[in-house]
């Protein structure tokens, strides 16, 4: 089958993106715009984000195609993320793939956000082959998640509560070193010492495969109200480190040994706090010893972008498994086929 292009929209959140795709996971464009509008308010505003994907995602587009030197008859599908995520944001997303998809008679494949994280790693590793397990690790979720196929999969383990990425914001506002939260601390981290704070691991239970992060942000605030205020801030990259340690080692352990039990050669990271350098090492570093291989994006690729959103459409475009123009968005957290 000679090589077709896809045409991707991703706009979950508050990064509206474009990109084309090939049906063997090359990137021809991946264009991203981000909204610095919502920095002052520390956090995202929904309305303000559906608001600025309108604005955006029009020059969007025709700046991918222009990049790209091709042009609308060369695509072949469009594809388009309608869930987890704001609503109102999703909205914009699909509203605007529908209609190109209609005006062009183009097949529509919808998919899902948290599983386009998982198809990230296909861009640049091409090789892996089911079976794989992911650990989806972002803002909003801290999912294991078991492959079978590249289309069939089961959730293995996910937070009860907090997400990994959630909990890093919400330290690093406790620690005043602001919005977002994760790469203030991995930066920070680097020169401090890990195990300064022995803060809590939840769920230690033998083959608990769940994740917990509510008692850690508890157990931050309530360490951090007890300490001298003049000393706290030469203790600040050994507290980060410490913090980010209690983050990383139950998503290292659990991974490492869902994948043991179950002879997995390979695990792929994925999602935002994918980005993170210790966890990258000290799972790759675990991992190894085991003979299971690592992967993970570069650091691009970690956030939210429409190459990701193109590379996951593939295999639903290669078997025909395309949306119907009546098909809605939907705010239901998790990695699902949609």
């Amino acid at each position: 089958m000679p090589v077709q292009y896809i045409l991707a929209f991703e706009s979950s959140c508050d990064d509206t993106s474009v990109a084309i795709v090939d049906t063997d996971y090359n990137v021809i464009v991946n264009l991203i715009s981000s909204q610095p509008e919502h920095l002052e308010f520390g956090g995202i505003l929904p309305e303000l984000a559906s608001r600025l994907h309108l604005k955006n995602i029009v020059t969007l587009t025709k700046a991918a195609l222009n990049a790209s030197k091709l042009n609308l008859q060369d695509i072949s599908a469009i594809a388009v993320s309608i869930n987890p995520g704001l609503i109102g944001s999703l909205i914009v997303g699909l509203a605007f793939a529908k209609g190109l998809a209609w005006s062009l008679s183009l097949p529509l494949i919808t998919v899902n956000h948290i599983l386009s994280h998982i198809f990230a790693n296909f861009i640049e590793h091409k090789a892996v082959e089911p079976p794989f397990l992911a650990l989806v690790v972002s803002g909003g979720h801290t999912e294991l998640v078991h492959f079978d196929t590249l289309t069939t999969f089961t959730v293995v383990g996910k937070t009860l509560d907090d997400a990994a990425g959630e909990s890093f914001d919400k330290a690093a506002k406790l620690l005043g070193l602001g919005f977002p939260g994760g790469p203030a601390i991995d930066e920070l981290a680097q020169k401090g010492n890990p195990n300064f704070i022995k803060f809590p691991r939840a769920l230690p239970q033998k083959n608990n495969f769940n994740f917990s992060y509510s008692g850690l942000k508890t157990a931050i605030r309530t360490w951090l109200v007890n300490q001298n205020p003049e000393t706290l801030q030469a203790e600040l990259p050994d507290i980060a480190a410490s913090v980010q340690q209690a983050i990383i080692d139950p998503l290292v352990h659990k991974t490492v040994l869902w994948a043991r039990q179950h002879k997995i050669p390979y695990i792929l990271l994925a999602g935002g706090v994918a980005a993170n350098s210790a966890l990258r090492q000290q799972l790759t570093t675990t991992s190894a010893k085991y003979g299971i291989k690592v992967f993970y994006p570069s650091n691009a690729l970690c956030m939210d972008n429409a190459a990701m959103v193109g590379a996951a459409a593939i295999p639903k475009f290669l078997t025909k498994n395309y949306a119907p123009l009546s098909i809605n968005v939907s705010s239901l957290k998790g990695t699902r086929q949609v």
